[in-house]
């Protein structure tokens, strides 16, 4: 459940959330304003995107973190990697403000975490960046493949994504086969647009949708999809609703708008109310994939990087987000509670057992 950080002290936001540390990063001579908030470490060190995004309050960014870091702890849990939850934001506009020494700087504030914090791109940021913040510190990953990386992660993202919803199709059409399928794909970022891509290879019917209206006419074309204004998304009758923007498109009010039967993609915190909108679309019908299920591709190529597997394994265990979708579907259907509930109590179970093999020494 999102807090309202007018309410609260950040301190209660911390319990709410139950939040390990928090670190306020500032650099006048950069105009550096970050947040890099750690959730959880008992599976290993804090792994978590950096992303760059215009805030309109700094308790709007606390917050977005803060929902991120724990996301990311469920995320690493659910996907068998020993990997602990974090994120961090830095507060800005990434296309005017974002800078060689500002990315350097917040490189440095990384470097003090001693290895508690290891990051990779997200909105705003790329593996150019990386490369700036692995100048500082090598607790980063996504840098390009040119410097012995595993470069952009969202590819691996959208393939997660994709797998998720063939399991989805699966448990609501007793086939994963996509073809003739529809799908309104909002927002066309670097996943979208892989994502994009996967459907349309499958002869999917695909809408897209962004708050960049050139982008999604460039991208529509490319790739045969219909492109779509944000304000009319929720008015056509899809087979599948994949956001892969910004969370909380699905709350209340859209619920009652959507007509699909199915809720698949990358976008992190879908939920706005995580307790209240599972339930609603458990009552509808409606099968919601937990976003970060399905969206561990990303994360999934990042561990690789620092494992250092090969790209065959970094796909297989992409492609295993088809059996952990099943096995959320099934034990929500077992015991008649949302999927999102289902999917924090796979994830929470494993933390728990970790947390028993670690007591020992």
């Amino acid at each position: 459940m999102p807090v309202q950080p007018s309410t609260q002290s950040i301190f209660n936001q911390l319990d709410t959330f139950g939040h390990k540390k928090v670190v306020f990063c500032s650099d006048p001579d950069t105009n550096l304003k970050a947040i890099i908030a750690i959730h959880d470490t008992t599976l290993g060190p804090a792994f978590g995107s950096t992303r760059m995004w215009p805030y309109k309050t700094e308790g709007d960014a606390l917050n977005d973190v803060l929902r991120l870091s724990k996301s990311m702890t469920y995320k690493c849990a659910i996907a068998g990697l020993n990997m602990g939850g974090g994120y961090s934001v830095i507060i800005g506009d990434s296309r005017k403000d974002k800078n060689e020494a500002m990315m350097r700087k917040f490189g440095r504030f990384v470097k003090n975490l001693n290895g508690e914090f290891i990051t990779s791109e997200d909105m705003g940021t790329n593996p150019r960046d990386m490369e700036y913040i692995r100048m500082e510190t090598e607790h980063v990953t996504g840098i390009p493949e040119s410097l012995g990386g595993s470069g952009d992660p969202s590819p691996i993202a959208a393939q997660g994504v994709f797998m998720g919803i063939k399991a989805c199709v699966k448990e609501q059409f007793g086939s994963d086969s996509l073809t003739g399928k529809s799908v309104i794909v909002q927002g066309i970022g670097h996943v979208g647009e892989h994502l994009v891509r996967l459907l349309r290879d499958e002869n999917v019917k695909v809408y897209a949708s962004d708050i960049n209206e050139d982008r999604v006419r460039q991208i529509s074309k490319k790739f045969g999809a219909e492109a779509v204004s944000n304000n009319s998304i929720f008015d056509i009758d899809a087979d599948i609703y994949a956001p892969c923007a910004m969370g909380g498109t699905v709350n209340a009010q859209t619920i009652n708008k959507l007509k699909c039967s199915i809720i698949a993609g990358s976008a992190n915190n879908q939920l706005l109310d995580e307790a209240k909108d599972g339930e609603l679309l458990l009552e509808k019908g409606i099968l919601f994939a937990p976003d970060y299920v399905i969206n561990a591709g990303g994360i999934i190529n990042c561990y690789s990087e620092l494992m250092g597997f090969s790209k065959k394994r970094t796909l297989q265990l992409t492609e295993n987000i088809y059996e952990a979708t099943r096995n959320i579907l099934k034990l929500s259907k077992l015991e008649n509670i949302s999927t999102i509930e289902a999917a924090n109590k796979i994830a929470e179970k494993r933390i728990t057992d970790i947390k028993k093999v670690k007591s020992s020494y």
